[in-house]
């Protein structure tokens, strides 16, 4: 990923020199395990530890001289061990003893893939507190629902925030149940029989590096695993272009609801000075349209011919870290988007009462219902009130008070009773509680 949209903490668990340092974590912690079965003597398992401490001290081997022995290997994991014996020397034998390429890699990714995860938590959580903290600022402000972008009824303003809220912790949900499921790797060896070393040892190994065994291995863990934590990845994209379509219509100037903080010396347009563009939300929708991409790429490396191919080795270099820069970015930017966020209370007030009261004709309709009326007759002069208060600017509420059907069966004060924003959100305090008590 771009360095435009990667943090440098997410960047430094994908970046060649943590990988290499977890893929030699992994090679020490097989090895010590291997003195444990006698492969290796006292003395050797003492001398290979203690030197591999040394190196990890340094920073493990250089990436610049993995690249440059790759050249000629054409193969990185063996580009990866023979730095490693440069550095560690005779010694080094016992690295990579027993192992295929793939319980290397996969166990590292593995481990990466968790460390994402817990980044990417902490940025759901963040934002978790500030869709919060928004809901309630905004619970009492009463605006206009709209569907199929038209006028629909009145709801309240807090409630986008309270619903986006709700949502996040679905995903948080989703992120936990896909990130358990990646925490399995594998030293069962070329085809997953553990020919070489037996499934206790298997056990034993990832304990050390907080994983579990794989149960049933090819030469790789299997890709499922991996394309459920990445089109989790990709819900959550989703749920960011949610919030950023509703965020962008409400600032289009027909609507003018909220904008985007826009800070001192900002410019909006190299060709309009007037201009205050929705850019984060905007920028925001294109992310997550990255983060399906990416899913979508994880589905296909599912199937791999036999017991594996190589079809989805290069896939993975990219989607794994592009997509948990991506994420994490974007999990930033929103929540930045959120806390700078203007409401503009006189704008949304404005609207409201631009849409009039023909927005309470649901109620009107039902009532006339439960009164005894037809639901065909009810809708009929409900109808015939409304589109005559929008066609010709008159009060829907004083129409329905001079309809005869209306008024045979309906008081007065029942009319304006139905036709209140009161009457409209009355919920509002149930559907908070519920949400945020747990009742």
């Amino acid at each position: 990923m771009i360095s435009r949209y990667s943090r440098p903490e997410m960047a430094k668990i994908w970046d060649d020199r943590r990988k290499y340092q977890l893929w030699l974590k992994i090679e020490l912690a097989a090895c010590a395990e291997m003195a444990r079965e006698g492969v290796l003597s006292r003395k050797e398992s003492k001398e290979l530890q203690e030197s591999g401490a040394r190196l990890m001290k340094r920073g493990g081997v250089s990436p610049e001289r993995v690249a440059e022995i790759e050249l000629t290997t054409r193969h990185d994991v063996i580009a990866f061990t023979t730095a490693v014996a440069e550095e560690l020397g005779p010694i080094s034998r016992f690295i990579h003893f027993g192992l295929t390429s793939s319980d290397v890699v996969d166990t590292a990714l593995s481990i990466q893939v968790l460390e994402a995860s817990e980044l990417l938590r902490n940025g759901i959580l963040e934002l978790l507190k500030t869709l919060k903290r928004r809901a309630q600022e905004f619970k009492r402000l009463p605006t206009i629902g709209r569907s199929h972008g038209i006028f629909a009824e009145p709801t309240s303003f807090g409630l986008k925030f309270l619903g986006w809220y709700t949502e996040w912790k679905r995903n948080l949900e989703r992120l936990d149940r896909a990130t358990e499921q990646m925490q399995f790797g594998k030293f069962s060896g070329s085809v997953g029989v553990s020919a070489h070393w037996g499934l206790e040892f298997e056990e034993r190994v990832l304990k050390k590096l907080g994983l579990r065994r794989e149960p049933v291995s090819t030469q790789v863990v299997p890709r499922d695993r991996h394309a459920e934590w990445l089109s989790v990845l990709a819900l959550c994209g989703a749920s960011i272009e949610r919030m950023s379509i509703e965020l962008r219509h409400l600032q289009r100037s027909e609507v003018s609801e909220v904008h985007e903080g826009f800070h001192r010396g900002q410019k909006g347009s190299s060709a309009m000075p007037h201009k205050r563009n929705p850019i984060s939300a905007e920028n925001l929708t294109g992310c997550a349209r990255l983060l399906r991409s990416y899913a979508q790429a994880s589905l296909e490396n599912v199937a791999l011919w036999h017991e594996r191919d190589l079809s989805h080795s290069s896939v993975e270099r990219v989607i794994f870290p592009d997509a948990s820069l991506v994420l994490d970015y974007a999990l930033h930017r929103l929540n930045g988007v959120v806390v700078g966020l203007v409401v503009l209370e006189d704008r949304v007030e404005s609207n409201l009462q631009k849409a009039g009261s023909v927005v309470y004709s649901g109620h009107f309709l039902l009532e006339l219902v439960k009164l005894g009326a037809t639901r065909e007759a009810a809708y009929a002069w409900v109808q015939e009130c409304a589109l005559q208060s929008i066609d010709e600017k008159e009060d829907f509420i004083q129409l329905l008070g001079k309809h005869p059907e209306v008024l045979k069966r309906m008081s007065s004060r029942r009319i304006l009773e139905l036709g209140s924003i009161r009457h409209q959100i009355r919920s509002v305090d149930d559907i908070y509680k519920k949400v945020l008590q747990g009742r």
